[in-house]
């Protein structure tokens, strides 16, 4: 896998290159780049499979970067410190990141995936999605990708009635009464979702205020869905929950 690394410090690059030389042999480092113009040259002269991308570019950005690039047809994964800017874009288009300090075994399983990926073609659609994000800045309602094996679903997140865990999979149930599961777990859907109108009821269950109908009275306290379904609440979040009802309604 042809690869190229993207970082505006130096110590970054050779930290990078030493760990891909010694725990990712198939991948292939053909250059690197300080900023978004030299970027643009590597892409052109050495057409990558993979960019190993960070987030800020000196004065610029990575998003930068794609935005002045007509053809995607690689391969992403970025780099960032935890708050940076875009982070949750970055999530909610389910385009693979790492964060600083970069940890061995992460990049090795994103390196992988990476590798899996390029059959599938999904990326430049996924960079094309976060990069609308990006330029919306969050005004319209969201939309959430979902990665399935062969294909990425858009999802307006005003759609989705609930999640359920399955074991590290998580169960997306819509409005339109269709189901989606994904191999990512129900935390990392908490951390996106909670922020923006939806409860963590249950360890195993994450419900969109908008579909709640009642609060039951019943095995310590149930939500009653517009759909008619029953959502358990747990003790440790039955504050939590009556709270942030109490407050919407």
């Amino acid at each position: 896998m042809k690869t190229l690394i993207i970082d505006d410090e130096q110590s970054n690059i050779e930290n990078l290159s030493l760990i891909l030389q010694k725990y990712c042999p198939r991948v292939q480092l053909a250059g690197a780049a300080n900023n978004v113009e030299l970027a643009i040259q590597q892409i052109v002269v050495h057409q990558p499979d993979l960019l190993l991308l960070d987030i800020q570019l000196g004065s610029q950005t990575g998003f930068d970067l794609l935005r002045q690039l007509p053809v995607k047809d690689f391969e992403v994964i970025f780099i960032t410190a935890y708050d940076s800017y875009g982070i949750d874009a970055i999530k909610f288009a389910a385009v693979d990141y790492l964060l600083k300090p970069i940890d061995i075994a992460e990049l090795v399983l994103a390196i992988n995936k990476a590798e899996e990926k390029t059959a599938t073609k999904q990326t430049a659609q996924q960079l094309n999605f976060l990069l609308t994000q990006l330029k919306n800045g969050g005004a319209s309602p969201p939309k959430i990708a979902l990665p399935q094996l062969h294909e990425v679903r858009y999802v307006s997140v005003n759609d989705i009635v609930r999640c359920e865990a399955d074991n590290s999979y998580t169960r997306f149930y819509l409005s339109d009464d269709e189901k989606i599961l994904v191999s990512r777990s129900l935390k990392e859907y908490a951390e996106l979702l909670i922020p923006i109108g939806f409860l963590r009821t249950h360890q195993s269950h994450l419900v969109n205020k908008t579909f709640i109908k009642s609060w039951i009275k019943e095995d310590g306290g149930m939500l009653l869905l517009s759909d008619g379904i029953k959502i358990p609440v747990s003790k440790p979040n039955k504050t939590a929950v009556q709270t942030a009802l109490n407050q919407s309604w």
